[in-house]
């Protein structure tokens, strides 16, 4: 199995998974000012069936091509180092939202604007 294939599958698809996930968290949260509780449903299920093939199809394999990128440019340089930092860096960006919207809040992460009144 190809090393790109491996990150793509262990590591990346689940990460952009995480971030469909905390987008889905996100519309829930903007969904409440919906007064009915179908329409709420409805939202938050088209978010997840988009969400998911925009997930599948787009995110993933584009940031496997920027780790693909990175590792072709560092080999050349530092070896795997700039594959290494770029996946850490994406792993702590995705704790990082997690911990805001999950202890802290929903509202931590979005603009003024966007929050609930």
């Amino acid at each position: 199995m190809k090393k790109t294939a491996v990150v793509r599958d262990y590591y990346v698809l689940p990460c952009c998974l995480l971030l469909l996930n905390l987008s889905v968290e996100l519309v829930s949260y903007k969904t409440k000012q919906l007064g009915d509780p179908l329409l709420r449903t409805g939202a938050i299920m088209a978010m997840v069936l988009f969400g998911g093939s925009l997930v599948g199809f787009l995110v993933a394999p584009a940031i496997g091509k920027l780790v693909s990128l990175l590792h072709r440019s560092s080999r050349r340089g530092a070896g795997e180092l700039g594959e290494i930092f770029f996946l850490l860096g994406l792993g702590a960006l995705i704790f990082w939202l997690y911990y805001r919207v999950y202890i802290i809040g929903p509202e931590s992460i979005l603009p003024a604007e966007w929050r609930n009144h």
